[in-house]
């Protein structure tokens, strides 16, 4: 009876709740309705459409820790990179408390329709500009304009190689990869942008390309198969499940507030854990931060956060990198 109950519930939310949308495989659906691409600001989704949110019986269950975390995604959801700065708090201040698994969506299999005001990939860089101010996270459309990637596909199957590999990586390949889509604009089709990606993580490139063509494919459509069964339309979506609770799901960019809640909910004696909200402490724990994850992090108001960052650059203790939307800040060499 309460799996029946969540069942419906998973239903109605999938059903009234807006996101980035995926676009169905090319094959079957020619043109869509909505435009994967066209993620909306305002509910924080990329949505797949035409993709039925009927569920199909698949049945979640939690893992080792006492919450589990599925998260559908996809590398070129820029609704997606606009919530990095709660899941990265999330993580430092309930990491101990559950396990992420990342699952890929399939957002652009192609170009093969015409819909949504986005009919090719130049429509797409005013949108990610337009996107990018409203989350204030820093996304150059450019790539659209200069090296436009013809399908999110290859940088998933990528993901899904690393996993096999080294899956205590595949945080930091799905972060590295998306800095080079939104700020350094490189096409992460790309397989030498994905073997540059993996040669920083030290991964091996040749089993990983090997990966690719094989296994890696078969475990993407796996996702996608559990995607449609679980009803998923689009990105970013989070299931948060407990031992005996409630599954909470999270859809679209959502603030803090509401991750926190959902882990309290999956596992009501979470406790929230301390950190070092210093500007070493922040950067000890992530390797890259922009302008609002410092800023959020360390729980200070924007102004004060970037002030100190850029005396922070100046005194060569930082490195910045500045797009038109925004900074992303480093640990300089020398620290």
């Amino acid at each position: 009876m309460t799996k029946t109950i969540w069942l419906l519930g998973i239903l109605f939310f999938l059903t009234v709740h807006p996101v980035c949308h995926a676009q169905q495989n090319s094959d079957t659906m020619k043109q869509t309705t909505n435009n994967p691409l066209l993620c909306d600001p305002e509910t924080g989704l990329c949505e797949l459409p035409g993709q039925s949110s009927q569920q199909e019986g698949q049945t979640l269950s939690p893992n080792q820790k006492p919450v589990r975390i599925i998260y559908y995604t996809d590398p070129i959801c820029s609704a997606c990179w606009g919530i990095e700065p709660q899941l990265r708090k999330l993580q430092l201040e309930y990491g101990v408390y559950f396990e992420i698994e990342y699952r890929m969506g399939g957002l652009l299999p192609d170009w093969s329709y015409n819909s949504g005001g986005i009919s090719k990939p130049s429509d797409v860089a005013h949108h990610w500009e337009e996107v990018s101010q409203h989350y204030d996270m820093p996304i150059d459309g450019g790539v659209w304009l200069e090296d436009p990637l013809h399908s999110s596909y290859p940088p998933s199957i990528a993901f899904k190689a690393v996993e096999m590999q080294a899956p205590e990586k595949t945080t930091a390949f799905m972060r590295l990869i998306r800095e080079q889509l939104f700020i350094e604009k490189k096409n992460i089709a790309r397989q030498e942008v994905i073997n540059q990606v993996a040669s920083e993580l030290q991964l091996d490139t040749a089993k990983l390309e090997q990966a690719m063509e094989q296994e890696a494919k078969v475990l993407f459509q796996e996702d996608l198969a559990q995607a449609r069964q679980l009803g998923v339309r689009g990105f970013p979506s989070l299931f948060v499940i407990g031992k005996d609770q409630e599954p909470q799901i999270i859809y679209g960019v959502r603030p803090y507030k509401t991750f926190e809640e959902a882990i309290l909910s999956a596992y009501p004696s979470a406790e929230k854990l301390p950190y070092d909200k210093s500007w070493q402490g922040l950067f000890k724990a992530f390797s890259s931060l922009t302008t609002r994850e410092f800023a959020e992090l360390s729980e200070m108001p924007r102004a004060k956060a970037e002030e100190l960052l850029q005396q922070l650059a100046e005194e060569k203790r930082l490195e910045k990198t500045t797009i038109k939307n925004g900074s992303i800040w480093r640990l300089s060499e020398k620290n």
